[in-house]
């Protein structure tokens, strides 16, 4: 991302406005608090769903957002055929409001489950279902598919995907465990010349949006050290599709932290350190998953492409506070919750408005903003905001952190893609 010398300004009334917010909710006041929104799964627009007995499912509460004067402007009269694929235990494929976006037309939906096909549609007013995504993607009238499947088919069906002429919207991570599907979904993305958007939800919480805005203004200056930490406690592994969850590594699904530097930046981590402790939980210990990984917290030194230091964590084995937050100090400022720096106009801070009809969802009021971002993307062919080079810079630095933590914190150097034009 480029940085600017000539930040506009935001008013004075609207930044006082979110410095309050941004204090209150840092402080943990209350589960919306900003930064430390419980992650997980539910169902639509209800609380999350307890399992079998089990304490509702962290995640996906709805976020009660402050008024704004910002309204949505459509940039085309143009509807998007969209299809979606995937509606299992979080309900992923009708959670982002594609089926409430003013500039989409659900063609088609899909799930291996028919029952679970048949409440997709549903949900996505939408009478055309196919058995599985290899189907759906002849669909010559689909021009865009969201995946909200499992994480280990992601890459995959990605590729898929892009290899049938479609643009790609997927859930986190965009690829699982694996550098060479790492390499190979940048290749489709590239030779196809279609759109591709990660829906990383930490890019539109109102902290790192406000980040994002700052350091593209140039108020933070070149990034010193930054923070990120996705925690969420998981004694019992979510019901997944073939127990994918079983035993995952904590860096395996990195985004919702590593965010908090390369989302605010756009740029990448280089190398990285990473430390482990073997848990205590049963599916965490390596004779009891398919990975062998003994570790359900992973703690991650990275160095930046801007040459600072960045500490990323991920736990799913301590009990207490849950959810995502980031810190970052930079050159010229620091954001712990509110900017404090050298800098006295800022940019605007405030979110961009949502469509009418959208609701801003879940984790901290980011999926309908996620939509909105890869919908307009196309509709003015440029590349959205978690492009595939934000996306595996993402993610493969996760999975070379877990490499070091299997090798007792070897600093490993992590492969680096570079933004397509």
């Amino acid at each position: 991302m480029k940085t600017s010398n000539n930040p506009p300004s935001s008013t004075s009334s609207e930044q006082d406005a979110l410095n309050r917010r941004s204090f209150l909710r840092s402080a943990g006041l209350g589960a919306t608090a900003l930064g430390l929104l419980p992650m997980g799964c539910s169902t639509g627009k209800q609380p999350a769903q307890s399992t079998a007995g089990k304490p509702p499912i962290q995640g996906f509460e709805r976020t009660q957002e402050a008024g704004t004067a910002k309204k949505w402007t459509p940039v085309s009269d143009r509807k998007v055929r969209v299809g979606i694929v995937g509606y299992g235990l979080c309900k992923f494929g009708a959670e982002f409001g594609f089926q409430n976006h003013p500039n989409v037309e659900i063609v088609a939906v899909s799930d291996l489950f028919p029952d679970r096909c048949e409440q997709l549609a549903k949900a996505c007013r939408c009478t055309k279902t196919y058995p599985s995504l290899e189907e759906l993607v002849k669909d010559d009238r689909i021009e865009a598919v969201f995946i909200a499947t499992d994480a280990p088919s992601h890459a995959k069906q990605a590729i898929l995907a892009l290899k049938h002429g479609k643009h790609v919207a997927s859930a986190v991570p965009a690829v699982f465990g694996s550098l060479e599907e790492a390499d190979q979904l940048y290749e489709a993305v590239k030779t196809s010349g279609k759109k591709y958007m990660m829906f990383e939800t930490s890019c539109f919480h109102e902290d790192l949006y406000a980040m994002r805005q700052i350091y593209n203004a140039g108020s933070l200056g070149k990034l010193v050290y930054s923070e990120g930490e996705y925690y969420h406690y998981m004694d019992d592994p979510l019901p997944s599709y073939k127990e994918w969850r079983v035993g995952l590594p904590p860096q395996y699904y990195p985004t919702h932290s590593n965010a908090y530097y390369i989302g605010v930046t756009g740029g990448s981590f280089t190398e990285v350190s990473c430390l482990g402790m073997p848990s205590i939980v049963e599916q965490l210990k390596p004779a009891n998953n398919r990975y062998k990984n003994p570790f359900g917290s992973e703690i991650a030194m990275f160095r930046t492409s801007e040459g600072g230091s960045s500490r990323m964590a991920v736990s799913w084995d301590t009990p207490g506070d849950h959810g995502e937050r980031g810190r970052i100090r930079g050159q010229r400022g620091s954001f712990y919750g509110k900017y404090e720096g050298l800098e006295k106009a800022l940019p605007d801070l405030v979110r961009p408005a949502l469509p009418p009809g959208v609701d801003a969802g879940g984790h901290g009021g980011s999926h309908g903003r996620l939509t909105d971002e890869f919908i307009t993307a196309i509709l003015q062919d440029r590349q959205p905001l978690v492009d595939i080079s934000m996306a595996l810079n993402m993610t493969v630095s996760g999975i070379v952190a877990h490499q070091s933590a299997m090798r007792n914190g070897e600093t490993l150097k992590i492969p680096q893609y570079k933004i397509l034009s």
